[in-house]
């Protein structure tokens, strides 16, 4: 599949901020974001704003920047729907629109929305099946619409280079992107997810960051992915051990933080979405952004 007709670009940013935010503020925003350099924005789903609806707000408030869902959760849109979102989207903003998906975790599948939670290769080939063979008749794209996979484990990294352009990987460190590389082969695309805190006090840092790694920690995908690459129990229980997470926030000044990017970059990752964790997880990290526009990027 040929994405070349998207530019992605190095680095986007991935934020969940703009939920807790009104949409007008978002418009500011994301448009601010575009003005920075950035190549994309990334966003989640889970019970916040619905992902399709969410991306045409972004698309409306940009020219330029790619939007893409990370992740749309299979469970939330029969496939039928999901495949007509993408070509409406992507028919109105050429080039702009990238549909991340994913099997999301069993607690947010089965508590939250009331389905089943399927075996996770199987229940995404049967997603990608239906989406392949859904019928549409609107006026379609003129450029062909892109998708990526949620993929950790290698069966699912696989199953993305075989059906989709590529793979989102998310909470992972660099060993997990040179892995994923390898898997994808060179002509995928691999962005990777990638938490920030941009403090130099550890102990504050940490605190910050353990915020994050305590809700992930608590959903097995994540886990067994951790283990995979070698962590222990020990460095998984409760938030996490400084080496757990250390090794998935990159945390301290700038210069600490964009070598942990240009780590992913140099293992092989094509994009990578920075994830700013704030001291107040609801807050826009406008500050942040800036910085690391600064930093990592050349304004256009």
């Amino acid at each position: 599949m040929n994405s070349s007709a998207m530019e992605l670009g190095p680095i986007g940013i991935w934020t969940a901020q703009f939920d807790y935010q009104p949409a007008a503020k978002v418009r500011d925003a994301v448009a601010e974001l575009e003005q920075h350099g950035f190549g994309a924005i990334w966003f989640p789903e889970s019970v916040g704003r619905e992902s399709l609806t969410n991306a045409a707000i972004l698309l409306s408030a940009t020219s330029r920047l790619v939007v893409a869902t990370g992740i749309a959760n299979i469970y939330a849109r029969d496939p039928v729907t999901t495949a007509a979102g993408q070509n409406t989207l992507a028919e109105a903003y050429p080039g702009r629109f990238l549909l991340g998906v994913g099997v999301s975790h069993i607690p947010l599948v089965e508590q939250l929305r009331g389905h089943t939670y399927g075996k996770p290769i199987a229940s995404m080939r049967a997603y990608l099946d239906g989406m392949d063979r859904a019928p549409y008749r609107a006026v379609p794209p003129s450029i062909k619409p892109i998708r990526v996979l949620a993929a950790l484990g290698p069966q699912m990294l696989r199953l993305a280079a075989e059906r989709a352009d590529g793979a989102h990987s998310y909470f992972v460190p660099p060993e997990h992107t040179a892995r994923a590389r390898e898997i994808l082969g060179s002509d995928r695309v691999l962005a990777v997810e990638q938490a920030v805190v941009l403090e130099t006090d550890a102990t504050k840092a940490r605190e910050i960051a353990r915020a994050h790694t305590s809700r992930y920690l608590a959903l097995p995908n994540y886990v067994n992915n951790l283990r995979r690459l070698g962590f222990a129990d020990t460095d998984l229980t409760d938030s996490g051990s400084d080496r757990l997470v250390d090794s998935i926030v990159a945390w301290g000044d700038l210069s600490a933080v964009t070598d942990r990017i240009h780590a992913h970059r140099s293992a092989g990752a094509s994009h990578v979405c920075i994830q700013v964790l704030p001291a107040d997880p609801q807050a826009l990290p406008l500050r942040e952004w800036r910085e690391l526009a600064a930093a990592l990027l050349t304004k256009r």
